[in-house]
């Protein structure tokens, strides 16, 4: 079950800078999941905690 946060929300739970998560979404290796009611962009904070896959070689 997705837990969405905003850009911020994600930074303070995670330590990773603001500026990372916004590049991640930009390349699209983060999923977009629409906007709040402030028009604030909304991640998955699972997508954040769990290791990301290996890529194959």
């Amino acid at each position: 079950m997705p837990i969405l946060v905003d850009l911020q929300a994600a930074t303070l739970a995670t330590g990773i800078p603001g500026y990372v998560l916004r590049k991640r979404l930009s390349r699209g290796t983060l999923t977009h999941h629409g906007y709040d009611h402030r028009r604030r962009a909304l991640i998955d904070l699972n997508e954040l905690t769990n290791p990301a896959p290996a890529e194959a070689a």
